[in-house]
């Protein structure tokens, strides 16, 4: 992907975005191109991938569930009463479909931000941690920690993000989408 390409999406996704959801998406596209630069990644992929992350999260909840019924996507019981977990699914959709991005490994990216994956690809890491850590973000727990580890170690920053989002969201599976606790239990294993 060129410059240009990514700067005509900048201009598509701030119409599409409001500001502070627009400033969150930029601040990922270059955490993810510092963890990119940082562990050898290709630095366009890296920064497509922050860029289009959120593409369909200002899609209204009820509009998520019809787009993803609609294009048959797979809609868990915990998706479909809480649409707005729809996004990252929905948002590899429409990076193919509207925004013209074919790259499968940008597109598990996207897919994955929110949850994670067992076996994640670097570029899935990158996105995922750069979601987590990026500027503007400064509500979740031991962030200063992670920030650091995110440049040191990758994938002991990922365990520590994902221990924080379960501790968050606690046991209730009504709550957990499972792939996170997947994520986890496979990520605490390879320790």
């Amino acid at each position: 992907m060129d410059t240009v390409c990514i700067k005509d999406l900048k201009k598509d996704l701030k119409k599409e975005m409001d500001d502070s959801r627009y400033e969150h998406t930029i601040g990922v596209m270059y955490t993810c191109a510092a963890l990119a630069m940082r562990y050898g990644y290709d630095l366009e992929k890296a920064m497509l991938a922050g860029l289009m992350h959120d593409c369909a999260k200002c899609m209204p909840n009820a509009k998520k569930l019809k787009v993803a019924e609609k294009n048959h996507l797979e809609i868990s019981n915990l998706e479909r009463k809480n649409p707005f977990m729809l996004h990252a699914k929905l948002g590899a959709f429409l990076a193919r479909k509207k925004y013209d991005i074919d790259d499968e490994e940008i597109l598990d990216a996207i897919r994955w931000h929110t949850t994670g994956r067992p076996n994640m690809t670097l570029l899935d890491k990158i996105v995922y941690i750069a979601d987590y850590i990026e500027p503007k973000r400064d509500k979740a727990p031991n962030l200063p920690l992670i920030r650091q580890l995110a440049f040191t170690d990758l994938d002991q920053a990922l365990i520590k993000i994902l221990e924080d989002t379960l501790g968050y969201l606690g046991d209730s599976p009504d709550d957990v989408d499972y792939m996170t606790k997947m994520t986890y239990d496979y990520y605490k294993k390879g320790e």
